[in-house]
């Protein structure tokens, strides 16, 4: 009895001493910070640590002109903050294009995306408007600017849940790139105007407008659908060099303009398509 207990007292020390050093290697990998994410590679799962590089580079950079926007906004260069959410529009698109081309997409890269979004196209917008005009309307501005940085948090909530379930040839809610487009293209147009009461108007309806857009179910046209590989007649070059020398000519009303009328584009369709639903049913 004395032989069978002196082992069972030393199996027991064994356990808790794999026991200590398994607990001491998971809190090191835990404080290691790693990131750690499960792929399927020939239909097994497969753990991977670390991230891209590349893709992760301009979600950053995206994010950086974001923050700039803001930072330009509050030191008064309102026209230097409209244009850094453009270049955040530009380096927001490369990067899921990057990330797609050298097969580098990845669930951190995702979530880290939505992140950087929501500061440039949710905050950053948001307040460079306020700094600009709606800091004068007292509670009414920093309502209007929440209403607006809110649709846009929603906006990219939904987008997030949606992917997979949706017509890839539409968006549901005007899409925050575009909404913060509409926005940051108002403050470029009018940044050397004196603020007076039809501009402070301007900016409510197109700043409040934009939040609510962005969580209505009006559809958008994504463009998606749009064969950019294929052959096209050597007229379209023409069309595209016409592009680039409009938006040259006077970039900050071209680009502010196409904006807001894509985004009217929404409600104007979705009137359209109400409007000839009964005559469809009569017929």
């Amino acid at each position: 009895m004395t032989d069978e207990k002196k082992q069972a007292e030393t199996k027991v020390e064994k356990n808790d001493a794999q026991g200590q050093t398994d607990s001491g290697s998971d809190e090191q990998d835990i404080e290691s910070g790693e990131v750690v994410e499960e792929e399927f590679v020939e239909g097994a799962p497969v753990r991977r640590k670390g991230i891209y590089l590349l893709p992760n580079a301009l979600t950053t950079a995206s994010l950086f002109s974001g923050f700039y926007a803001i930072v330009s906004a509050a030191n008064g260069v309102f026209d230097n903050a409209a244009i850094a959410i453009f270049v955040s529009m530009i380096l927001d698109g490369l990067d899921g294009r990057v990330a797609r081309l050298t097969n580098t997409q990845s669930k951190f890269g995702e979530e880290y995306d939505s992140l950087a979004d929501m500061v440039a196209f949710g905050v950053a917008p948001g307040l460079v408007a306020f700094f600009w005009s709606l800091n004068n309307l007292g509670q009414v501005g920093w309502a209007i600017t929440f209403i607006y940085v809110a649709g846009a948090a929603l906006r990219l909530a939904r987008f997030n849940t949606q992917i997979g379930s949706v017509d890839k040839k539409f968006f549901v809610g005007l899409p925050s790139p575009a909404a913060a487009a509409c926005v940051a293209g108002l403050v470029w147009c009018f940044h050397l105007v004196e603020p007076t009461s039809w501009l402070t108007l301007m900016t409510i309806v197109v700043v409040g407008g934009c939040g609510v857009l962005m969580v209505s179910n009006i559809l958008y046209k994504s463009f998606k659908d749009l064969d950019m590989r294929g052959r096209v007649p050597f007229a379209a070059i023409l069309l595209v060099v016409l592009m680039f020398v409009v938006v040259a000519l006077d970039p900050a009303t071209v680009l502010f303009t196409g904006f807001l009328a894509y985004a009217l584009s929404g409600p104007v369709l979705a009137l359209f398509r109400k409007s000839r639903r009964p005559a469809g049913k009569s017929a």
